[in-house]
């Protein structure tokens, strides 16, 4: 079943179906991160997508292959980049987004399925095609923990990225708003947050999703 059938409404992906999850560069069509997962629950109020350990996915990567995060910050945005395939580490990752949120709420357990925290990835609102989601990544980050607790993440990252010119005045500035209306969001311990996903299990029969060969492909419907 397809994100949207080119008339502008939206269709729903079943419980078990294999999507996409992408970040495009700032301003551009090129995706750079590239996650097949698997979906757990599509409706008008919420997209949940799982993204199994060891998933094969799409990462940026210094243009030598080395990580983006072995280069000093003054440069990580501006040295020269390319992508390479690599399978994700550790356990798996629960995302779950709202649609016209700019933020998606991931989910994150230790081994033994001990959670850990929520982490509030600032972004884009995700745009629905036949394959998945896209989005555009907008560095700064909020972690949230099962005391109630939160706090910023990768602030640094988020001011590098406006002194790189990756991000102008306005949209750092709407991006503040958005991560304040998040804190309130924790602090209110609204959902998803009071809903209870740390509880939630894969379904066992589920299988990994396969990476694509053409995982970069430009859709050819979008929806918001």
């Amino acid at each position: 079943m397809t994100g949207s059938d080119g008339s502008g409404d939206i269709q729903h992906w079943a419980p078990g179906e294999h999507i996409l999850w992408r970040y495009r560069g700032i301003g551009t069509d090129e995706v750079h991160i590239c996650r097949p997962v698997t979906v757990v629950r599509d409706t008008p109020d919420l997209l949940a997508v799982w993204m199994a350990p060891g998933t094969e996915c799409v990462r940026p990567v210094l243009a030598d292959g080395t990580s983006v995060h072995d280069e000093p910050l003054a440069t990580r945005y501006t040295a020269p980049r390319t992508t390479e395939r690599a399978h994700w580490a550790g356990s798996g990752v629960l995302k779950l987004a709202r649609p016209g949120d700019p933020w998606s709420v991931w989910l994150f357990w230790e081994r033994g399925w001990r959670f850990r925290s929520w982490y509030v990835n600032l972004e884009e609102p995700r745009r629905r095609w036949a394959g998945g989601v896209d989005s555009e990544d907008h560095f700064l980050d909020i972690s949230v923990y099962p005391d109630r607790s939160w706090l910023w993440r990768d602030e640094d990252e988020f001011a590098q990225a406006q002194r790189s010119g990756l991000m102008d005045p306005d949209r750092a500035d709407r991006v503040r708003a958005a991560g304040a209306a998040a804190v309130e969001l924790v602090e209110g311990w609204g959902a998803p947050f009071r809903d209870g996903w740390e509880e939630w299990r894969p379904d066992p029969a589920w299988t990994v999703p396969a990476l694509p060969a053409d995982w970069d492909r430009t859709p050819a419907h979008t929806a918001p």
